[in-house]
């Protein structure tokens, strides 16, 4: 079985989301990569490199340039040809572009799976995560994103994949890319993060959530999240969001300041290693999955925590 994975990558270097995706893949049999976009020579390098990869199908294009799903699209159908899986991670960018190779293929999506069973068979996550279904598809070519938290990273050296120019049917003129805001950070990334610190609505305001939010992830190192109800009441900015509408996270060390612990949330960071709970109602649904549960006042507790560390 060939299956065939989209390379996420930014700014010349690949994510680390390919990567757990490439361990999925490797399940089914031969792993393939398709790197879309221009200038990406150094991108295919990186995935070339990858342990386990058997080829890297590389399509520099400017019509690719910025992964325009419209675009990356069709060219993955047309490689599909050759490949009986195509796998995507359940990303912004994965979650965009695999329904639309599944239309153009006309089969079922398969989406943010757990585990490979088989060829055939999958895990994933229904009902907000809180029952797990066994899936069995029966069409000729599988289209699947991949849960990045539930499968081990692959490692990004040690491999020496062959590298291959493809083309595809170039711009659509469907979309155009007109401009992007990226927010640049020191701190760890949320998705690859091994410490996150996230902040609820209960911190009450933009300035208290990174007056008390701020200093401790500082000083354990750690990525910023927080509640979609922080983000919505905007303490927060969008890309910090964890949860069923935001990112999935699974770090080493999760802890939550404030947040209740409604089920889209627990959603996304119940898989972490070690919880540790912070909330002034002891009845918080989040105590029910913490570790470490410490019931207080969050203005009190986690400056004196800071302090102490």
């Amino acid at each position: 079985m060939k299956t065939l994975v989209l390379v996420e990558h930014e700014e010349g270097r690949l994510k680390d989301a390919t990567l757990a995706a490439v361990t999925a893949a490797s399940k089914l049999g031969e792993v393939h990569l398709i790197v879309a976009g221009s200038g990406v020579g150094g991108v295919a390098e990186q995935a070339a490199k990858i342990p386990g990869v058997g080829k890297v199908h590389v399509a520099d294009d400017a019509a690719f340039d910025h992964q325009l799903a419209e675009n990356v699209a069709p060219l993955i159908a047309t490689l599909m040809e050759h490949h009986d899986a195509f796998l995507a991670p359940s990303t912004t960018t994965g979650k965009n572009v695999a329904p639309r190779v599944a239309a153009l293929l006309d089969v079922m999506q398969i989406s943010d799976i757990l585990s490979v069973e088989s060829e055939d068979s999958f895990t994933r996550p229904i009902y907000a995560g809180n029952a797990i279904a066994t899936v069995r598809s029966s069409d000729s070519k599988k289209v699947i994103t991949v849960r990045g938290t539930a499968f081990e990273k692959a490692a990004r050296e040690g491999g020496s994949a062959a590298i291959e120019k493809v083309s595809g049917p170039g711009d659509q003129g469907i979309s155009s890319f007109v401009g992007q805001e990226v927010a640049h950070s020191e701190r760890p990334e949320l998705t690859s993060a091994t410490i996150i610190v996230s902040g609820g609505r209960a911190l009450g305001s933009s300035e208290q959530f990174h007056a008390v939010i701020d200093p401790l992830a500082d000083k354990l190192g750690a990525a910023v999240g927080a509640s979609r109800a922080a983000v919505d009441a905007g303490y927060a900015p969008n890309d910090y969001q964890v949860g069923q509408t935001g990112k999935i996270v699974a770090p080493e060390l999760y802890i939550a300041v404030g947040i209740s612990g409604a089920i889209q949330h627990l959603a996304g960071m119940k898989d972490s290693k070690t919880i540790v709970a912070i909330n002034k109602d002891e009845d918080a649904p989040i105590f029910q999955v913490a570790d470490i549960g410490l019931v207080g006042d969050l203005f009190k507790i986690v400056p004196e925590l800071t302090e102490k560390l």
